[in-house]
């Protein structure tokens, strides 16, 4: 990966945890009533980063996403950029990002992220070298995962 593309994702992962897309309030009154929700909270031990996700679905859609947290950069930011490119997605739409973006963060490098399927999480590309950093970058992505599961019980 070229230095510049390197600082390019920097300051998209730097952008994230600053302007935050999606933090707010979780709890279920503050989206719509007929929506199915479903909500995780995952905690990196390690670290102690921590994130509470709630997710709005209608039949198959995400028609929205929110979480609070705490944590580093790097969480906060992936949480960030999951809540932009996941709202408005299909279950399977998001599945596939998921897979994409799991796959991406267990390459240790070595795959090249696709930016049209992750779109500004494609940034997360040089996180996946340091491995006490991935769980970090993952740990919205899993609360999301189990927020739409626990949705379409």
């Amino acid at each position: 990966m070229s230095s510049e593309l390197e600082s390019l994702y920097q300051q998209i992962i730097l952008d994230h945890a600053k302007r935050r897309v999606g933090q707010g309030p979780t709890d279920p009154s503050s989206g719509a009533d007929s929506l199915a929700t479903g909500e995780s909270h995952q905690l990196n031990p390690i670290c102690g980063d921590e994130v509470t996700l709630r997710v709005w679905l209608e039949d198959s859609r995400i028609e929205r996403v929110a979480w609070q947290g705490a944590g580093c950069a790097i969480s906060m930011a992936s949480a960030s950029v999951l809540t932009e490119l996941v709202s408005g997605s299909t279950r399977d739409e998001m599945m596939e990002q998921l897979d994409r973006f799991r796959e991406l963060m267990r390459s240790r490098g070595t795959v090249e992220p696709d930016e049209e399927v992750l779109g500004d999480a494609a940034a997360f590309a040089g996180v996946s070298r340091f491995p006490a950093r991935v769980k970090c970058a993952m740990l919205a992505w899993v609360a999301l995962e189990e927020a739409v599961l626990a949705a379409n019980r």
